[in-house]
């Protein structure tokens, strides 16, 4: 029973709406409400500014690192620190705190990974900024790092708790992501739709 805490411990840390609550009180306004319409990183530096955005980033980090840490430390199954990390990116795409308008999961994914194994973050990371570049359109490369990540790690001899992770948080990644497969975009890093003329 005690490992089912740490999956709703890792939901409830990722359901954290730090975009939305940090906007709105330097801003005013429901970060959601322009933009990509995501509760993001990018759309916080678009409404409130590069520092907190940072600030946004750091906190969706930490949301997966947290749980996924805890669960490392206190259960000795694999797949309560792999489910654990899958509820944080669930909870931060579709937060209970928020009427499950949230954010895109890569963060806090990130987040995750660092809390296991830092080096299959680095892995994932240069997978998806490779993607990037050679896509040119974030959501579709980010869909594509989401299912590829699990096989990435694998070539490298991953296979322990962050293989598992990758699998789980890659699933929600790709599934969250195809929501934009169609969105057009002006700047590379901050995903601007293109202005009509």
């Amino acid at each position: 029973m005690a490992n089912y805490f740490f999956l709703i411990l890792g939901y409830l840390f990722g359901s954290l709406p730090f975009s939305i609550w940090i906007t709105r009180f330097v801003k005013g306004v429901d970060v959601r409400d322009s933009g990509s319409g995501h509760a993001t990183t990018t759309n916080t530096i678009r409404q409130a500014g590069f520092g907190w955005g940072a600030l946004v980033f750091i906190l969706d980090v930490a949301k997966g690192f947290l749980p996924t840490y805890l669960a490392k430390e206190y259960s000795t199954e694999i797949w309560v620190i792999a489910l654990t990390a899958t509820c944080a990116v669930i909870g931060h795409c579709w937060t209970i705190f928020a009427n499950f308008r949230g954010g895109m999961g890569l963060a806090t994914f990130g987040g995750a990974l660092l809390a296991t194994t830092p080096l299959a973050f680095l892995i994932c990371l240069i997978l998806l900024l490779t993607l990037v570049l050679l896509i040119r359109h974030s959501a579709r490369a980010s869909v594509l790092a989401g299912i590829l990540a699990p096989l990435t790690l694998w070539l490298f001899n991953i296979r322990a708790e962050a293989f598992w992770i990758s699998l789980g948080c890659g699933i929600v990644i790709a599934i969250r992501f195809l929501i934009d497969w169609n969105r057009k975009y002006r700047e590379l890093w901050l995903d601007r739709e293109k202005n009509k003329n």
